[in-house]
């Protein structure tokens, strides 16, 4: 179905990206300085997702990307594509999924696996 990650740049300001059904990110957001913002706009995406306009481009690599425009404005850049299809491809994984993704937190600092060092000793047979 895909999903809506929303994390943290080296920055500490907030980001989001859309990942596919597989797991592989089609776009990443412009930067927020409030998490709450990332969360609004999201909402605002899936809810108007039917106004958004994709901006096709080449890059001078030969690769392929999309810019997302909301309301006028640029939203999120897309990852770099090898083939015009792909690139079609992920535009379509938006249009069909995104309005029913469900969004992801991992923008919080701490750890999943805590702060404790684990140490892992080697035990050698005689």
């Amino acid at each position: 179905m895909g999903a809506f990650v929303i994390s943290r740049r080296f920055n500490d300001e907030y980001k989001f990206v859309f990942t596919s059904r597989k797991g592989k990110v089609i776009f990443t957001s412009l930067s927020y300085e409030l998490r709450f913002e990332c969360e609004e706009d999201i909402e605002r995406f899936k809810r108007t997702i039917e106004l958004s306009k994709f901006l096709k481009f080449k890059g001078s690599g030969g690769k392929y990307f999309f810019k997302l425009m909301l309301d006028g404005v640029h939203f999120a850049t897309s990852r770099k594509y090898t083939t015009e299809l792909l690139l079609q491809k992920g535009i379509k994984e938006i249009v069909t999924y995104a309005s029913k993704a469900e969004i992801l937190d991992f923008s919080s600092s701490e750890s999943i696996f805590g702060d404790e060092e684990v140490s892992v000793e080697e035990e050698v047979e005689d």
